[in-house]
C-alpha cells in the first residue's frame, strides 16, 4: 500500500512498530523507481493521539551517521524545512518523526498527475525551494540531499526532506556515484567524486529536481524542458559551480507571472485528490490503542516488628 491510496493495506494484527509508533503505511510508492534516501513512513503513536511522518536509514546504511544528519535537521529554518521533532533513543534502531500532514512526495505525483507538473507548478514549487534553500545557506548549512524523492508536495506547499543524505551515505573524499537512495541525476558532479557538499551543489540538486517536475527526468535533453525554464534550469546544471545561478536570482526568475504555492490552483487537481484521500485513509486506518508502558515500580519494603 503506497501514498496514493489508502491506509488499511496492512492488518491490525500484523502492524510493525518502531520506537514508540505503531506503522500505517508507506509514504513511497515504489512503482515509480525512483531512488529514496530513506525508507518512510505513516505512523501513529501507540495511544492513537499523533500521527507523523516516520523515517529509518536504509539498509546498509550507518545509522550513527544518518542520526548526525537527523539531529543537525533539528534546527532547519525556512517555510519548507522540515526539522526533526523525534528522534531514536539510545539503544534504539535509528529512527526520526515530523508531524505528519498528508502529503505526496515528487515522484507519486507524477505519476498521480499521469506525467510532469504544469509549468506554473514547476515555477512555485522552485521558488519555494529556493527560498528555503537560500535561508538555510543562510544559517552556514548546505542541505547536501535535494532530489525528486527529498520533496513531499503538499496543500500548502512543498517540504524538503532527507536532509543531509549525501553526507550520510558515504563520507566526503568517497566517491558516491551509483550508491543505493542516491538519485545519480541529482548528485552534483563534484559531490558525485567525493567532494564536500557546498551550497552551489544545492543549487545544482535545485536544478536537476526542477527538471524532473518538469519532464520526468534528472537529466533531459535541453529541448525536453520547457522554453521559459530552459535557461534557468540549465544554469543551475552546469558542471562548473562557479557558473551556477544565486538563489536569488532563480526566485526573481522563476516568481515572474507565477502562482505562489499554497494559492488555489498552485498543484493540479488530481494531486489535491490524492492528498485528501490520503488524509481520509490515514484518519479512517484502524489502529489499536495501547496504553503506554509503565516504568517498572521497586517492592514496597515491609517494616520490620519492633
Amino acid at each position: 500500500m503506497h501514498a496514493t491510496g489508502g491506509a488499511t493495506g496492512i492488518a491490525p494484527k500484523s502492524r510493525r512498530k518502531v520506537g514508540p509508533y505503531t506503522l500505517i503505511t508507506a509514504l513511497d510508492d515504489p512503482h515509480t523507481k525512483v531512488p529514496v534516501p530513506e525508507r518512510r513512513y505513516i505512523a501513529r503513536t501507540f495511544d492513537g493521539q499523533h500521527t507523523v511522518l516516520l523515517s529509518l536509514p536504509q539498509p546498509g546504511r550507518d545509522p550513527q551517521s544518518f542520526l548526525a544528519e537527523v539531529e543537525a535537521s533539528r534546527y532547519l529554518l525556512g517555510p519548507c524545512a522540515a526539522p526533526a521533532t523525534a528522534v531514536a533513543g539510545p539503544g534504539e534502531p535509528a529512527w526520526y518523526a515530523v508531524p505528519y500532514i498528508p502529503v505526496l512526495p515528487l515522484p507519486t505525483a507524477l505519476a498521480v498527475h499521469g506525467g510532469p507538473l504544469p509549468e506554473h507548478s514547476v515555477r512555485a514549487l522552485g521558488a519555494a525551494l529556493a527560498d528555503t534553500l537560500a535561508i538555510l545557506h543562510g544559517q552556514g548549512l548546505t542541505f547536501a540531499g535535494v532530489s525528486p524523492a527529498a520533496i513531499l508536495l503538499a496543500a500548502d506547499g512543498p517540504r524538503l526532506s532527507c536532509y543531509g543524505a549525501v553526507r550520510a551515505a558515504a563520507p566526503d573524499g568517497t566517491a558516491r556515484s551509483g550508491l543505493p537512495g542516491l538519485e545519480t541525476g541529482s548528485l552534483p558532479p563534484e559531490q558525485a567524486s567525493g567532494g564536500r557538499p557546498r551550497p552551489l551543489g544545492d543549487v545544482y540538486a535545485l536544478g536537476a529536481t526542477l527538471a524532473y517536475a518538469a519532464t520526468g527526468y534528472t537529466m533531459p535533453e535541453r529541448e525536453e524542458i520547457p522554453a521559459a525554464l530552459r535557461a534557468v534550469i540549465g544554469r543551475c546544471l552546469s558542471r562548473d559551480p562557479e557558473v551556477r545561478p544565486q538563489l536569488a536570482e532563480i526566485i526573481t526568475e522563476l516568481r515572474a507571472d507565477a502562482v505562489s504555492v499554497g494559492a488555489s490552483g498552485w498543484l493540479p487537481g488530481r494531486v489535491i485528490a490524492a492528498l485528501a484521500h490520503q488524509s481520509a485513509a490515514v484518519l479512517s486506518a484502524e489502529i489499536p490503542v495501547e496504553a503506554p508502558p509503565t516504568a517498572p515500580t521497586s517492592p514496597v519494603p515491609h517494616p520490620h516488628p519492633n
